[in-house]
């Protein structure tokens, strides 16, 4: 009888010190910090007793950069002060990305390719070639792009694709049997 008093005691003991040292009971709502710079987000939450940690950035060209866009845990949410606010902040550029090898394939391949990157602003220029379809040079504000070169996902891309050869420049190639071709200037040493 007495061993059963004292553990029920024990565990009333244990239940109150969980309360205690939980602080159940001492919950408050989760302030909204978007909107805000990193820096007043920081002061915001730590004046009220929270904890701040960056977790991630985006690139949004809507908002203002180094600003607040996504909180965890959400607004109006039941929080306990200390516990760690986690915060998302716009980023001050936009994420770049390497760039592959696109000459000599097809524009549809190369336009995969970029927008497998997620640049997605790409012009297409037709010059001259004997290759229709063809990817002849990859540029960026009149400069050409070489594989490797690093630029931003939001860059504006030119592709200049092989327009192919124009009938009429095929037709007249073509030379009938009977006629000699000369061959002039021809140098083989």
């Amino acid at each position: 009888m007495l061993m059963g008093c004292v553990g029920i005691f024990l565990l009333w003991l244990t239940t109150q010190w969980f309360d205690i040292w939980t602080r159940h009971g001492q919950e408050i709502d989760m302030p909204s910090v978007k909107g805000l710079s990193l820096y007043a987000a920081q002061e915001k939450l730590e004046a009220e007793g929270f904890e701040v940690e960056l977790a991630d950035s985006i690139y949004d060209a809507k908002v203002k950069p180094g600003n607040v866009v996504e909180q965890n845990p959400k607004v109006g949410s039941r929080v306990k002060k200390g516990c760690t606010v986690y915060l998302s902040i716009n980023a001050f550029a936009p994420r770049q990305v390497l760039l592959p090898g696109l000459t000599d394939i097809s524009f549809r391949q190369a336009k995969s390719v970029l927008d497998g990157l997620g640049i997605t602003n790409v012009r297409v220029d037709t010059v001259p070639s004997d290759y229709q379809g063809l990817v002849l040079a990859v540029k960026r504000d009149g400069h050409r792009l070489m594989p490797g070169a690093r630029i931003p996902i939001n860059a504006s891309i030119v592709l200049e694709v092989g327009a192919g050869m124009p009938e009429e420049i095929l037709a007249s190639d073509s030379l009938p049997d009977d006629q000699p071709v000369m061959v002039e200037n021809l140098n083989l040493l």
